[in-house]
């Protein structure tokens, strides 16, 4: 394994890019780990409504970036006291929704330093039932990368106002409000520690080295950020990508399963789905437009959903869940 230096960009628009470069040029013969630390932003998971997921007024207010990533899972508040870990890989065809696999290095360099996190739920690192970390996957052509958050310090207060938490996702948790089931890492620690030294901390462990000189690197080439560069313009950067239109519709249903939240939403006309579209913060391998183009077009009725619905693999699309669950919320 080796490890990737950002050179310290907080730029969100850019440490994505270099996210995204990495996975498509690196990973079918070594593991990297890339580390970052964005500037208050908001990074929406792949298939979620953006707007449904802001508090505009106050993301505007403050100049915070919105950033879609190409994960899936729900949205996230970042800042300057909230470190990004990604290890990027060889996707071997069991590693995908296998959590634990890239989060148990983080757990035991956690434990190492005295806090008692684990793995919780589907994708949450937690210290006594309180996320300090919350994690997605993607894959794409024999790669793929697991990442993740460390609340080292964040600013918990400008979470909960940047962010408009589905009340569906609450109370299928059982709290009160969304504030309560989140922590710092700092409150679990015997003393300060600064972002550096928590980097410092987190790589000699999972490298196994006295120095962090020693953790064996990639360095980015000139050719390289030239490359990054222009795939943060031509994706991060575009309004369509982080925002983008949503149709229509006169249908919706959302239900929080095991597998996660899905949202259906269909435009209806004259008995015929004119226009579907699918959000959530579940994890899927496919992308979900594939499934959305296949109800799109038939008769809004049990049968014919029923038989599109048959001809395609779900789970693909949505992950750990069913078809059957799925059919629930279609008709």
């Amino acid at each position: 394994m080796k490890f990737i230096d950002n050179k310290g960009i907080t730029d969100p628009q850019i440490n994505l890019a270099i996210e995204e470069y990495i996975l498509e040029n690196f990973g079918e013969k070594d593991t990297y780990l890339l580390f970052y630390v964005n500037s208050p932003s908001i990074i929406i998971g792949r298939n979620q409504n953006t707007i449904e997921e802001i508090n505009t007024d106050y993301v505007d207010e403050q100049g915070i970036k919105v950033v879609r990533r190409l994960s899936g899972g729900g949205a996230v508040y970042h800042d300057e006291q909230n470190l990004n870990f990604s290890f990027i890989t060889k996707d071997d065809g069991n590693s995908f929704q296998n959590f634990a696999k890239f989060t148990q290095p983080v757990v035991d360099a956690l434990n190492n330093i005295g806090v008692p996190v684990e793995l919780q739920g589907r994708n949450d690192l937690a210290v006594e039932g309180r996320k300090i970390s919350g994690n997605a996957m993607f894959s794409t052509r024999g790669r793929m990368f697991s990442h993740g958050t460390l609340m080292l310090d964040s600013q918990l207060e400008e979470l909960t106002k940047a962010l408009k938490v589905k009340q569906i996702k609450i109370e299928s948790k059982g709290i009160k409000s969304i504030r309560s089931r989140v922590a710092n890492i700092a409150e679990y620690l015997d003393k300060p520690l600064s972002m550096d030294e928590f980097k410092e901390l987190i790589l000699r462990y999972i490298f196994d080295v006295e120095d962090v000189k020693d953790v064996p690197q990639y360095v980015l080439t000139d050719e390289d950020w030239e490359k990054i560069h222009e795939i943060s313009k031509k994706r991060y950067q575009q309004w369509e990508w982080n925002y983008g239109k949503s149709p229509s519709f006169n249908y919706q249903e959302s239900k929080k399963f095991p597998g996660g939240l899905v949202d259906v939403r269909l435009d209806v006309k004259k008995g015929i789905i004119e226009n579907c579209i699918i959000y959530g913060d579940f994890f899927g391998l496919g992308n979900v437009k594939e499934l959305e183009d296949a109800l799109t077009g038939i008769r809004h009725h049990r049968d014919a959903i029923k038989e599109a619905v048959d001809q395609v693999d779900v789970s693909h699309y949505l992950g750990r869940i069913s078809k059957e669950e799925f059919l629930e919320l279609l008709y």
